[in-house]
């Protein structure tokens, strides 16, 4: 049976090292069916969160060859958050020639770009959304820009991530079937607050899919139709009730829910002043 493997490569450079080492690794194995994405010349801090909103979208595998540490274990520590394995596309070999030759291993501390303010911005912005990525911190919510509230699989992540790039700080709150939204969430008075909605039959097939890469057939009621018909119909009830505005995010993309939102800002912070 033919297996799909979602194949991310990131590259500090021309991308030639990991789609070379990607493309030979590949050919060893039977009967897998390849989709990959590649980014070039990753450099910069910033340019990460948007990286990581693809990620979150659509997990696979990540292979790149970041020098910079700082844009590094950015990138790594995106993708142990959203649970996406990833390798260093010199591992182990730098570590065995180091430990051979008993040289020290050599690394870029930083970017080194020129640091301006709109880059600052972008870097405190994903920290601040990669700290209060679904529901973690959810009472202590002040702090953001927006909060995007919805039933699981709905988006909230990668739109998250996606605004991040955009140096806004969004968090984002799971709505949980039978529990109460959490109280942090509805003492939030500063941010904006989005609710987020899926057709449920839509629903139905990307949880399906969901369970079907985790191979958990245990939790059937995570996709059943019927009980995500309720679940959606009630978090739209919570978002009317507490006049949050309501973004359909069944057929848009990652970019235009994220865009609708940067719109309310905009408008906002217009009548605020």
């Amino acid at each position: 049976m033919s297996r799909t493997l979602v194949l991310y490569l990131v590259s500090h450079a021309s991308g030639e090292l990991v789609e070379m080492l990607a493309r030979n690794a590949v050919t060893q194995l039977a009967g897998v069916e390849v989709r990959r994405r590649l980014w070039k010349t990753v450099r910069r801090l910033d340019q990460v969160p948007e990286i990581l909103g693809v990620l979150a979208a659509a997990p696979g595998y990540v292979l790149h060859s970041i020098s910079h540490s700082d844009v590094r274990e950015a990138l790594e520590e995106g993708c142990r958050h959203l649970g996406i394995p990833f390798q260093f596309a010199l591992e182990p070999l730098v570590g065995q020639l180091a430990e051979y030759t008993g040289a020290a291993i050599l690394s870029h501390h930083s970017s080194g770009d020129a640091f301006d303010e709109d880059y600052f911005r972008r870097v405190e912005a994903m920290k601040y959304t990669l700290a209060h990525d679904d529901g973690v911190a959810s009472d202590d919510l002040d702090g953001a820009d927006v909060i995007i509230v919805g039933v699981s699989r709905a988006t909230k992540t990668p739109t998250c991530m996606y605004l991040a790039s955009r140096g806004i700080k969004a968090a984002n709150v799971p709505l949980v079937p039978g529990a109460p939204p959490p109280v942090g969430l509805l003492r939030a008075n500063g941010p904006l607050i989005v609710g987020l909605t899926v057709d449920p039959a839509r629903l139905a097939m990307i949880r399906a899919a969901r369970l079907s890469a985790l191979t958990d057939e245990s939790n059937g009621d995570y996709a059943d139709l019927d009980l995500l018909r309720k679940e959606v119909l009630e978090a739209r009830r919570l978002f009317i009730r507490r006049g949050w505005p309501i973004i359909d995010a069944s057929h848009r993309s990652i970019e235009q829910t994220a865009s609708m939102i940067i719109e309310m800002l905009r408008k906002r912070a217009g009548e605020a002043n």
